[in-house]
């Protein structure tokens, strides 16, 4: 599939329960029975941190197929220097246009936004075989890591400007968007919106944790 197969455009409002589905779609049952991408979609939308100028959809015929949203995070430094970085996520492609090349074009347009916007670095927590040919790297090649000096293996950075980190350690400190998604009766809550599906358990899951609960030694 060609871009010119797609366009690339800002979420509207009536795109919500749309781009959910997707997600819903895209996710249930990869990293746990059922999924949570879709009600972590809605509270981002409202969350300060959210940045509406990246919430970008690729559409084909009228049809999202792709989605991908942006927030503020920071990272802060042993001297408690804070630097705002990006956190992308959630990204999301209907299970049918996957491999094609929509997640790429969704990046690498919202990376080039971004970097316009100021912002130098973007960090997302994910399996790295689904990230490094974006440019993607471990955060202990940036000396990135959260507090007690984890480095988990499925914590990944990119810099949008060559250079943006400096080596120095940087502790990263993510929004908490996420924390209504940690509520499993709300999840179940909002999940009752959209048309029944069938929890159940497959080897992504494991894949998922494994990766989830990795960490890379020093070097």
């Amino acid at each position: 599939m060609k871009n010119n197969d797609y366009i690339l455009r800002l979420e509207t409002e009536k795109d919500y329960y749309e781009v959910e589905s997707l997600a819903r779609e895209a996710f249930w049952n990869l990293s746990f029975p059922g999924c949570s991408e879709h009600l972590f979609m809605h509270v981002l939308r409202q969350h300060p941190s959210f940045i509406p100028q990246l919430d970008y959809v690729a559409e084909i015929d009228g049809r999202i197929i792709g989605s991908v949203m942006y927030s503020e995070s920071y990272l802060e430094d042993e001297k408690g220097e804070r630097k705002t970085v990006l956190t992308m996520g959630p990204i999301c492609v209907l299970p049918e246009y996957q491999r094609k090349g929509v997640s790429r074009a969704l990046l690498e347009h919202t990376f080039r936004l971004g970097l316009e916007m100021g912002y130098d670095v973007v960090i997302n927590f994910g399996n790295p075989d689904n990230y490094v040919a974006r440019g993607y790297k471990s955060c202990r090649k940036y000396n990135v890591c959260f507090e007690g000096d984890v480095f988990p293996a499925a914590l990944l950075v990119k810099e949008l400007k060559e250079g943006a980190l400096d080596g120095r350690k940087w502790f990263y400190h993510q929004n908490d968007a996420d924390a209504p998604c940690e509520d499993e009766k709300l999840v179940d809550e909002y999940d009752s919106k959209f048309p029944p599906k069938v929890k159940a358990w497959q080897p992504s899951q494991e894949e998922f944790y494994i990766h989830s609960h990795s960490v890379i030694n020093r070097d």
